[in-house]
């Protein structure tokens, strides 16, 4: 399903679309390069956000491309298989946005609560680790979505209601008992949402009961900035999250159901690099720094 079927429209969508995902590939870029070449950026927190923009560039991939050759083509129609593939590696990038915007939260919280061993509890060998386990968790709740949606799937020729193989849409069509969709939705919505959301809530409730003992208020200003882009960045995330969810019920209007998509899925990955470069000095100097080496 397309966002309109105005043909005059179809031009302006596929320039947006096309711009939008070029941005977003191009801040994440940037990013990545920022963090690889400036060894001042050689440290736990910028690790996990190069691993977040790499995320962002693989999960805003997984739909926008298709949706760009589908607005070229006029045509709409994804394969079974496709659609499949589609959603898994959607779910594998999802996950991870989900799990390192976890990861991150727990690394500010030692950070600014436990500054002296910083670099002793978050030490390369953990960073990698907690990496490999985000990437874990990611491929198990793939399979897991996968495996209920092809053991009870008996659709065929249907119309998903969003401009990709939305998950939630494609569990809603499967023929499962609706008891069973239900528990899953729960466990899922449980270990992947409530945990890292409470997590998250935890980390910067230490973190802002540390800020506040600091007695200077430019002391507290500078322990704050360090994690200003990382908050913005999760509010952002799962602010748009919660609006895809509430967008997959098959009662809400099926167009701002992919308005709340296109937020998800679009917006939110191409936001994240202007977040990270506005609002990090570090990151907005070591770009201004590689800039200049080009000229």
């Amino acid at each position: 399903m397309g966002f309109s079927e105005d043909p005059d429209l179809q031009p302006v969508l596929l320039g947006l679309f096309l711009s939008m995902y070029l941005v977003t590939v191009l801040g994440n870029l940037l990013i990545i390069l920022a963090t690889t070449c400036d060894s001042h950026l050689h440290t736990p927190m910028y690790f996990f956000l190069s691993s977040l923009s790499l995320a962002d560039i693989c999960f805003t991939s997984t739909t926008v491309p298709k949706m760009i050759v589908d607005i070229q083509t006029h045509n709409r129609v994804i394969s079974y298989v496709g659609c499949l593939t589609q959603m898994s590696l959607f779910l594998v990038f999802v996950t991870m946005d989900d799990m390192l915007l976890t990861v991150m939260a727990y690394d500010r919280f030692v950070a600014i609560c436990h500054p002296l061993h910083y670099t002793i509890i978050v030490n390369p060998h953990w960073c990698v680790l907690l990496l490999l386990v985000s990437v874990f968790l990611s491929l198990v709740e793939s399979q897991l979505h996968n495996s209920i949606v092809l053991q009870f799937t008996c659709f065929k020729d249907v119309e998903i209601a969003n401009f990709f193989c939305d998950p939630s849409r494609l569990l809603n069509l499967s023929c499962s008992d609706p008891l069973i969709k239900t528990m899953f939705t729960y466990i899922v919505g449980i270990i992947f949402g409530f945990f890292p959301i409470s997590g998250i809530f935890f980390s910067y409730y230490k973190i802002i009961s540390s800020i506040l003992k600091i007695p200077s208020s430019g002391g507290r200003y500078k322990a704050f900035s360090t994690c200003s882009s990382h908050l913005s960045a999760v509010c952002l995330f799962y602010g748009t999250g919660i609006g895809t969810y509430l967008g997959s019920d098959v009662s809400y209007p099926s167009i701002k159901g992919m308005v709340a998509s296109l937020m998800y899925t679009v917006v939110t990955p191409m936001l994240n690099p202007f977040i990270y470069s506005l609002r990090n000095t570090d990151i907005s100097s070591s770009l201004k720094r590689l800039y200049s080496w080009r000229i």
